[in-house]
């Protein structure tokens, strides 16, 4: 299933055509529904909630406003690339992206995500990575907090850390539990995405399962992996939840 525009973006448009015929928000919502081939939004609404993703692709579309993420995978086996071709097509889409990482260099940062941005319009350039060794939760919003808040914008943005388990490695930073709990809240306060990259403990490799879970991911540090709602894991490319 692929909507025409995300669930942030229909809903938008549903109160612009509220207004112009002078209809309810729930006939809106069904006209909107209708026209993605759905008979109500409650039915549209029930599939994409369903919608179990399986490729890169179809990742973005399962993420919605206010979402807390975690995308862990073993060294090299693609999570850092997952993540930043999320933020690539929903930069396609005209959504506000923000790459903030405490594991590359500038220059290397921006060579990965110019590695991926295999699309005719070239849009790398435009997505705002930050490298500061100061990145923390309060950070983060402090450097975006403007551009969320204006018209629209924060509905459906997406932040992107990597990774978490460097977070709260310098000592002068608040514990880890307390800034996914104030990164959290920014998510559902603003409407926008935040997307933690995560390493997966070492003692994975020897295990018998064909995925990892949450239950292996390395935390150095305490912090309450039920903050996130929702986890996905990376091997090449194919994606797990």
């Amino acid at each position: 299933m692929k909507l025409s525009s995300p669930i942030h973006v229909l809903k938008r448009q549903a109160k612009d055509l509220k207004r112009a015929k002078s209809i309810t928000m729930i006939a809106a919502l069904d006209q909107m529904a209708q026209a993605e081939g759905f008979a109500s939004w409650s039915l549209l609404q029930a599939k994409v909630k369903a919608m179990i993703p399986n490729t890169y692709d179809e990742v973005l579309d399962y993420l919605v406003p206010g979402d807390l993420v975690l995308i862990g995978a073993r060294p090299s086996l693609g999570k850092t690339t997952l993540t930043i071709q999320i933020l690539l097509q929903a930069m396609r889409e005209g959504r506000s992206c923000h790459f903030f990482s405490l594991e590359y260099t500038a220059e290397q940062a921006a060579a990965k995500v110019a590695s991926l941005d295999a699309g005719p319009d070239q849009i790398a350039g435009k997505l705002t990575l930050d490298i500061s060794d100061d990145i923390s939760a309060d950070y983060i919003i402090a450097q975006t907090q403007d551009q969320l808040a204006k018209d629209h914008v924060g509905e459906g943005a997406l932040i992107a850390v990597d990774y978490l388990q460097l977070l709260d490695q310098q000592r002068n930073k608040p514990p880890l539990q307390q800034q996914i709990e104030a990164l959290k809240s920014y998510a559902r306060e603003t409407g926008c995405i935040v997307i933690f990259i995560s390493q997966i403990d070492r003692r994975f490799e020897g295990d018998i399962r064909s995925r990892p879970s949450l239950d292996d991911v390395r935390l150095p540090n305490p912090l309450d992996l039920g903050l996130f709602n929702k986890s996905i894991f990376v091997e090449g490319d194919r994606v797990f939840v």
